[in-house]
């Protein structure tokens, strides 16, 4: 398991990850490779059933809309039937679901097959970050969050590549592809994750947090601002509006959107493990207020691109921030809801799935009735809020357990 680190935490710059924690990487890995795959084609594919563009975004949110529904039980469920089996189930019916996808006969057929996926999505991903939670240190919690992270964003670059290779041979093909590596990850969740018993883990000590006292935490309840507005920027107004941008404003071809998303995706690799590294020995606070004001700084200047070179650039500083924006917050949930936190995940999850959906819309509304700027500024007012709230985080570095334990009124310390 994770060896626990020394009292002073700057004093080793080596940690080394527990098994757990590599097996869920390479987990994502194969997740997001096969989730590349699909998302290009499958706007085509749905349209290839006849039906207007309402309903191919439809099939689009079908997804994200049912992960968000799931959500609330799948903390329920984690308590009684465990994080293995959650993950292993989870990833198991997007597998059937995906592949079932690629037989479609109807639309109907094909929307309800995308909201089961979602329904699985939110299994695998609340099991997988509650069980990194658990199995993880306080004090290099950010860094196994941004290992796991790391599988996503390499799978996340190497899949549409591989989708627009497997579209030639046709629109069906990403989908079987998808479920085959989706077998291959729950192959090795069910076969190299440890089950419950068989776990030493360095936070075993710490005892399940009520639910209601993660709530009134300010760790928590700044994580799930952050989330939200992560959520409606990355997920929704950058994903949804720069490609109009791009085409609409600055006149490039589409090409051009895939080169600048690949220039934020190859810097927000590269800063990824520094930026967990700094979460951990720095602090979360600081790294939570920097990300956050740089980030609401560069998107909101997003919309006053002169042209594809000023834009790279803004959405490559913008990926340097995201990659302490997607290890801090969820670092301070583990921090906030001890040894065990199935309920708290899957409310932080929630955050982010409400921020992916209505981002997008609101944008575009905005968008329509005001401009780009106002929609762009829309997102880099909520980061601005995050980062106004973890003014309020408490100082110094990531506790380690001994001072977790010690820490009078440590809503993780042991009885």
């Amino acid at each position: 398991m994770s060896t626990p680190v020394p009292d002073a935490p700057t004093a080793s710059p080596r940690v080394r990850l527990g098994r757990d924690v590599v097996v869920l990487g390479v987990i994502a890995f194969f997740v997001m490779v096969g989730f590349g795959v699909v998302v290009p084609v499958l706007p085509v594919y749905a349209r290839s059933f006849g039906v207007d563009n309402t309903l191919v975004g439809a099939v689009l949110s079908a997804f994200a809309l049912m992960r968000l529904v799931a959500s609330p039980f799948v903390g329920k469920l984690l308590d009684r039937a465990g994080e293995r089996l959650v993950l292993s189930v989870g990833i198991g019916i997007v597998a059937v679901s995906s592949g079932l996808a690629g037989l479609a006969e109807t639309y109907p057929q094909l929307l309800l097959l995308r909201g089961l996926g979602g329904i699985g999505s939110a299994m695998f991903s609340i099991a997988a970050m509650t069980l990194l939670l658990a199995t993880t240190a306080p004090s290099h919690r950010a860094r196994a969050i941004g290992f796991y992270q790391g599988g996503f964003l390499v799978g996340g670059m190497a899949g549409p590549a591989l989708g627009g290779v497997l579209a030639t041979i046709s629109l069906t093909a990403p989908f079987f592809f998808y479920a085959a590596t989706l077998l291959i990850a729950g192959l090795v969740g069910v076969v190299l994750l440890r089950p419950a018993r068989g776990r030493t883990s360095t936070t075993s000590t710490e005892p399940p947090v009520p639910f209601a006292v993660v709530l009134r935490d300010i760790r928590f309840r700044a994580a799930c601002v952050a989330s939200f507005s992560q959520g409606w920027s990355s997920l929704g107004v950058r994903s949804a509006l720069v490609p109009v941008l791009v085409v609409e404003v600055l006149k490039g071809t589409t090409a051009w959107t895939g080169i600048v998303f690949a220039v934020a995706a190859v810097a927000q690799t590269l800063a990824l493990a520094p930026a967990a590294k700094l979460v951990d020995t720095v602090g979360r606070r600081p790294a939570m207020i920097g990300a956050f004001a740089v980030a609401a700084v560069t998107l909101a200047a997003v919309a006053f691109s002169t042209d594809i070179v000023m834009l790279g650039v803004l959405l490559a500083v913008y990926g340097v921030a995201t990659a302490f924006m997607g290890t801090a917050p969820a670092a301070l949930v583990g921090d906030a809801a001890g040894g065990r936190g199935g309920r708290p995940v899957a409310v932080f999850s929630m955050c982010s799935d409400l921020g992916a959906i209505a981002g997008p819309l609101v944008a575009g509304l905005l968008v329509d009735t005001t401009s780009y700027a106002v929609a762009f500024g829309s997102a880099g007012a909520l980061l601005a809020v995050s980062a106004i709230i973890s003014l309020r985080l408490p100082r110094g570095a990531a506790p380690t357990p001994q001072t977790e334990e010690a820490r009078p009124g440590s809503p993780g310390r042991a009885s």
